[in-house]
């Protein structure tokens, strides 16, 4: 069996995981879906961008590469707000 070749690139990087963050973000506000179904929500995000824009024609490397534009978007996602918040809070203190 033959792996493909997967590149990740400026695309992948730059474009793809923040669409997924804002998607995400704008299915959240006109939706209101519940809190628990936000990661499930990017993640079908990603997999959507991914298999049908990003990497048509290449299944494996498109579910791949959507499910790190998903993952990556949630990471990026907590992360911030844990930073936003954490940097509220010591400013607060102060």
């Amino acid at each position: 069996m033959d792996f493909p070749t997967i590149h990740t690139n400026f695309w992948d990087a730059v474009i793809a995981v923040p669409a997924v963050i804002v998607l995400t973000q704008l299915i959240k506000m006109f939706f209101k879906i519940p809190k628990s179904l936000v990661p499930l929500v990017a993640l079908s995000i990603g997999l959507l961008i991914s298999v049908f824009i990003s990497h048509r024609g290449h299944w494996i490397a498109g579910l791949f590469m959507g499910w790190f534009y998903g993952y990556a978007a949630i990471g990026s996602y907590a992360s911030l707000k844990t930073s936003i918040r954490s940097y509220l809070k010591k400013v607060r203190r102060e």
